[in-house]
């Protein structure tokens, strides 16, 4: 799926999940932001209705009605109480996923596009719901500062370059790239194209870009290759066996249970007057450990490794420092 048809369909989600009205197609394609853009009628029609197909096929239940009796057209709408899920228990694997899609809200280039869908729901009269919960809510801030200038080179098909910090050996090189995508791998992100230094595929982790990204020559002249497997391509160069390492945690009694289904109970503990247990985990990548483990806030407290441990509260403290 392109960029831009991912982001119509997420402001299209947002526009018909926070309106109690059935809003008409042409009301809509003033309101959403992409639909502007077909050059004619029927071109936006087309458009609309495989938006329409691709959402029901996502499992999300669109209503079809009028508001009054006197329409003369059906409108659309997503009841929240059909759209929302009830409390979750999630697995490592599922609470990771989820962990990233928090992150990529929380870039300024995607939240920016959905709280600008609200603002036009609101300035265009439609009648939002005051009383339910921020549709985005960003928590924990992870991206890494050269996020979003790579993001905007992929889209704008723009070469860039950018200083980079490479650990072994220790060294800063300049890099001129040919972006094809940014991707996210066991916790970190990574940018892939290519590499016209190295004339040659590659792929360099965003925590190791130092300074600002600079572009180079006009924008469009970037094509990503038919077939390309980015997260494929991190993934196997970056392959490595799975490190398994024990990890010792406090969990509060009757809390945490994604953690209690992965490990076993040492001993009964209290801490801080909370009854709880220490339980002992096998863990096949700890570093990607630390943001599932800090998600259960006070009801885990990581005892050893004191690595693992310092990462969960520097996790934990960027997200208290969050609210405001």
């Amino acid at each position: 799926m392109s960029v831009a048809r991912a982001e119509r369909l997420v402001n299209l989600v947002l526009c018909l999940l926070s309106t109690r009205q059935y809003l008409s197609a042409e009301r809509i394609r003033g309101i959403v932001p992409g639909y502007a853009d077909a050059p004619t009628d029927d071109a936006f029609f087309r458009t609309f209705e495989r938006d329409k197909t691709e959402l029901r096929e996502l499992g999300i239940p669109l209503e079809v009605g009028r508001n009054l009796v006197s329409d003369t057209v059906d409108g659309y709408r997503i009841a929240r109480r059909d759209y929302e899920l009830g409390e979750i228990d999630l697995a490592p694997d599922e609470a990771a996923a989820v962990a990233l899609a928090v992150r990529l809200w929380d870039s300024p280039e995607l939240v920016g596009a959905a709280h600008g869908a609200l603002l036009k729901l609101r300035a265009a009269g439609v009648d939002v719901d005051q009383s339910a919960p921020t549709v985005v809510e960003s928590k924990v801030r992870t991206t890494e500062p050269a996020f979003g200038p790579l993001l905007a080179a992929v889209q704008a098909g723009q070469v860039v370059s950018f200083d980079y910090r490479r650990p072994s050996p220790a060294e800063l090189r300049e890099r001129t790239l040919e972006p094809w995508g940014v991707v996210s791998w066991r916790g970190r992100w990574y940018v892939v194209g290519h590499d016209r230094d190295r004339k040659a595929p590659r792929c360099f982790r965003l925590s190791r870009v130092v300074g600002e990204v600079r572009k180079v020559g006009r924008p469009g002249v970037v094509r990503r290759p038919e077939g390309v497997d980015l997260m494929g391509f991190v993934a196997d160069t970056h392959a490595e066996p799975p490190r398994l390492s024990s990890a010792s945690m406090w969990v509060a009694e009757g809390r945490a249970a994604g953690v209690r289904r992965r490990g076993k109970v040492v001993e009964a503990r209290e801490v801080d007057g909370v009854p709880g247990h220490v339980i002992e985990i096998d863990l096949h990548y700890p570093d990607a450990a630390a943001g599932w483990l800090a998600g259960y806030g006070a009801d885990v407290l990581v005892l050893e490794p004191e690595v693992l441990a310092k990462s969960v509260r520097e996790r934990l403290l960027s997200a208290a420092g969050g609210v405001r």
